[in-house]
């Protein structure tokens, strides 16, 4: 019934934000020549590896010029990829992954497949239920890439300082599921993002 459920609403959702993910994908690509979008490699619920779909945020083969990490001021982020990614704009489109059954409203961050590789035994217990769009740990590290020292490898700070405390966040959740939480990180979820955005779009029309 979940499943169904959350169909749906991304279906309802990806139609009344076709006006809005339009005009983005515009945006993008008149900032930065290519795509505009981005599928990122991912592992879901029991390993199944799939692609995640982003907005694209960072300029055309970002991937083979720079880390799989995005640390604080990664040059290949563009104009538009900064704004969208402040605002998490940029993860409008995994709404499709809902709707294809690959993700789910409320749940773990889906990661790389050579960082799950990384997990403990105990870890891949993440890998229990389906990855969501917002969750626990997303809430949790809203400015990751911030939280990310300059002049430091930010894969090699992400696996030591980052990974595992979001892994034990998303496990935390799991064994906490219900209905009221997950509703919980939606309104929160979608507090912050409102918020975000207006403050991005005050920032604009004050200059």
């Amino acid at each position: 019934m979940r499943v169904f459920i959350e169909t749906c609403v991304a279906v309802v959702v990806l139609v009344l934000l076709i006006p809005v993910l339009s005009l983005i994908g515009l945006a993008i690509v008149l900032d930065s020549p290519g795509s505009p979008f981005y599928f990122a490699p991912r592992v879901g619920k029991g390993g199944k590896p799939f692609r995640m779909l982003k907005f694209r945020t960072m300029v055309t083969g970002a991937a083979r010029i720079g880390p799989p990490i995005t640390g604080r001021r990664d040059p290949r982020i563009t104009r538009v990829g900064q704004f969208l990614r402040v605002t998490k704009l940029d993860e409008l489109p995994q709404f499709v992954n809902v709707m294809l059954g690959d993700m789910s409203l409320v749940g773990p961050r889906p990661e790389a497949p050579d960082l799950v590789a990384l997990y403990t035994p105990e870890q891949r217990a993440v890998l229990a239920v389906r990855p969501g769009i917002t969750g626990a740990s997303q809430l949790a590290s809203r400015e990751e890439s911030d939280s990310i020292p300059e002049n430091v490898k930010a894969d090699e700070y992400y696996l030591r300082h980052i990974m595992q405390g979001k892994v034990q966040s998303d496990i935390d959740y799991i064994r906490r599921r219900s209905l009221r939480m997950d509703l919980q990180i939606l309104a929160e979820t979608a507090m912050y993002v409102l918020r975000n955005f207006g403050r991005r779009v005050a920032t604009v029309f004050r200059y």
